[in-house]
């Protein structure tokens, strides 16, 4: 995590976070890798839509920051996607969406801005084989893109 993030008396970092939230409606914080952890970003911002934040996991921080970013905008112009679905993005991965269950443990930027109360997102994505990482295969077993909540099932 970057020292302005954990730095407890944070104000000015969390106050410019505030000024670009208003001017642009959301930003992302990225989360570079560091020891066993691999690199994360999440969006700040969607909550004051109330709408959910979005998160990916085991992205290099420029892609997860494209990645989200897409996502947001079209978040914005229509509607959240639901948890166990799965989603095409053009260009991008096959996501399947999982519900954080404590979002203000991983989200503690978003957190100190909209409150404990937040709503998150994982956007889950497949392997270069379309391989999710609860399947074994998944990266050919090397993992990398830990999940933040409970996958629900599927409807077929």
């Amino acid at each position: 995590m970057c020292s302005a993030c954990e730095d407890p008396d944070r104000s000015g970092y969390l106050e410019r976070l505030r000024e670009g939230v208003a001017e642009r409606g959301w930003m992302v914080q990225g989360v570079v890798n560091s020891g066993s952890y691999p690199p994360w970003a999440y969006t700040i911002g969607l909550s004051g839509y109330d709408l959910p934040e979005l998160v990916v996991t085991g992205l290099p921080v420029v892609a997860a920051g494209k990645l989200l970013n897409d996502v947001a905008s079209r978040v914005l112009g229509s509607s959240p996607p639901a948890a166990g679905e799965r989603v095409a993005l053009p260009g991008g991965p096959l996501v399947e969406v999982v519900a954080l269950a404590e979002p203000s443990a991983h989200l503690m930027v978003a957190t100190a801005l909209y409150g404990n109360e937040i709503r998150a997102l994982q956007l889950v994505h497949a392997d270069s084989c379309g391989r999710f990482p609860w399947s074994p295969d998944y990266r050919d077993g090397r993992g990398g893109q830990p999940v933040l909540g409970v996958r629900r099932a599927r409807q077929m």
